[in-house]
């Protein structure tokens, strides 16, 4: 499961309203809507500390603030790829594996990641697929959309013009168009990314926004039909209304694991750990995935899950190509360009 607006703290404060404030201040650095308020307020209230959420809209919004210096942080959410590119930089603080007992409580498939072997920055949090969310009824006339092309090319897009959101994240939607094209998402061939730029630019017309934030009410208002998106916020539109699909695109689309790890510059790091073994308790992880509709790497809470999130969340559709991005460092600028000259068009 980005360019976005940075949103000031929301504070899990109320259950402390008219008591002392408590010993210790956890200061959380996450996804928009992206943990159970519920789980926040039960662990406050176990533990005696206060949990403190700022939000941030991307990963590249996650990665500036932290090189900016920002040291007021003792948990950060990054995806895979985010994770290589902090632990690159030395960013991140090595994790103490002994104050995570139930790490114990993950899957095989997660244990010991590719961008993160043995977990030593990292501990997977939810994973989720990008695809595009769209209304039944909308689309009824045209067909269901299947893939890339729906959203790509002018000849389908213009029947929906002023009706198509793309996500508001440099990676996800120059690499849609990439994949869009044949090539890799992680491609840093300066042809093929100008191809990439010309897809974009071309479909531009018949975009209302790049949002990152608030696409699934738009979804669920039916002010969008087709929007580029992240399971999990799709299934929880869906939720509200039944009118909402979500197909994987055809011919391939993004797989990601976003993570909990703690920054170099952390002043709390053993209360990081211990939020974060908390929300490995298996029914801690089950709350969590069954309000967000992310299926949860934890092994052991797959049996406390809503039969619907235990279902179609976890279920890869067969023959689909699916990518995670990867950390291109320095070719990143490239994909700056073409961000920068999209957005300014």
């Amino acid at each position: 499961m980005l360019g976005r607006i940075f949103i000031s703290a929301v504070l899990w404060a109320l259950p402390f309203a008219g008591m002392a404030a408590p010993a210790k201040t956890l200061h959380l650095f996450n996804w928009d809507n992206y943990l159970n308020p519920q789980v926040a307020k039960d662990f406050e209230k176990e533990f005696g500390v206060r949990v403190v959420e700022d939000k941030f809209a991307s990963n590249e919004d996650l990665l500036a603030k932290l090189q900016a210096g920002a040291g007021g942080y003792d948990l950060i959410v990054p995806s895979d790829y985010a994770v290589r590119i902090l632990t690159r930089l030395g960013l991140l603080a090595k994790l103490d594996r002994n104050n995570i007992p139930n790490l114990k409580n993950l899957s095989p498939r997660f244990r010991s990641p590719a961008y993160d072997r043995g977990h030593d920055y990292s501990v997977p949090y939810l994973w989720g697929t990008t695809g595009i969310g769209y209304s039944r009824k909308g689309t009824a006339a045209a067909g269901a959309p299947r893939g890339w092309d729906d959203v790509f090319n002018p000849d389908k897009a213009k029947r929906y013009r002023g009706r198509i959101s793309m996500l508001n994240d440099m990676r996800e939607t120059i690499g849609a168009a990439l994949i869009y094209r044949g090539y890799s998402p992680n491609s840093t061939n300066p042809t093929q990314l100008e191809e990439a730029k010309k897809v974009l630019l071309a479909q531009k017309p018949f975009v209302a926004k790049y949002d990152s934030e608030a696409y699934e009410d738009s979804l669920v208002a039916a002010e969008t039909m087709l929007a580029h998106g992240w399971s999990g916020e799709v299934f929880t539109a869906q939720a509200s209304n039944d009118d909402i699909a979500f197909v994987v695109p055809k011919e391939g689309s993004f797989l990601f694991v976003d993570n909990l790890a703690v920054p170099k510059t952390s002043k709390n790091k053993p209360l990081a750990e211990q939020f974060i073994n908390y929300l490995l308790r298996p029914d801690v992880a089950a709350k969590n995935s069954n309000f967000l509709k992310y299926p949860t790497p934890n092994a052991a809470a797959k049996s406390k899950l809503d039969p619907k999130v235990a279902g179609a969340n976890y279920e890869l559709p067969p023959g689909i190509k699916f990518y995670s991005i990867e950390d291109i460092d320095v070719a990143g600028k490239l994909y700056e360009t073409i961000w920068t000259e999209l957005k300014a068009r």
